[in-house]
């Protein structure tokens, strides 16, 4: 099989390749489609759950009870902080 790779995705084998893990394109390639299978099992096994927190996101965004990105940042790095903190002791 013969295929066409754009320069970037050409980029992106090329560092896995001088990453050492992979010892040639093939593995680079097999790992990738292996991810990829690995993801969508996981997404048809937990289709519902996934569909529910989407419709659960878009109703609270129609309600106006979104956060901003600023706020959610803030909101993530308060959670990593307290983890941090457990995490000492």
């Amino acid at each position: 099989m013969t295929i066409t790779l754009k320069p970037e995705v050409e980029a992106l084998i090329q560092r896995r390749l001088a990453s050492g893990v992979f010892q040639n394109i093939d593995e680079v390639i097999y790992r990738a489609l292996e991810s990829q299978d690995a993801e969508e099992s996981w997404l048809l096994l937990h289709e519902r759950e996934v569909s529910e927190k989407i419709d659960r996101a878009i109703a609270e965004a129609d309600r106006g009870e979104c956060t901003t990105p600023e706020l959610s940042r803030a909101l993530l790095e308060e959670q990593k902080m307290a983890w941090r903190r457990q995490q000492r002791h």
